[in-house]
């Protein structure tokens, strides 16, 4: 069962304001989230819910998600980040 979502929704709610997240999160959405597996789309999904606040820490390794789930998107878009750098 695939997952739904809307890509434009999804898009804007990655714009979050912050120049660091945006730097980070718009790159990653445009070239990456179309081609994650429904797994890895919905742990992105729930990452758009966390506050700019402790993402900003999480995407500047300043800090690591408690949650699993959490903890695995970041890395993998903290490790797609790193190669777009």
């Amino acid at each position: 069962m695939s997952l739904e979502y809307d890509f434009n929704r999804v898009y804007w709610h990655s714009r979050r304001g912050m120049l660091e997240l945006d730097l980070v999160l718009m790159p990653f959405v445009e070239q990456h989230f179309e081609a994650l597996n429904d797994e890895d789309k919905r742990c992105y999904l729930k990452l758009l819910e966390c506050e700019d606040q402790d993402m900003f820490g999480w995407f500047l390794e300043h800090r690591v998600p408690e949650d699993d789930e959490l903890k695995h998107i970041v890395g993998l878009v903290l490790a797609k980040h790193q190669q777009n750098t």
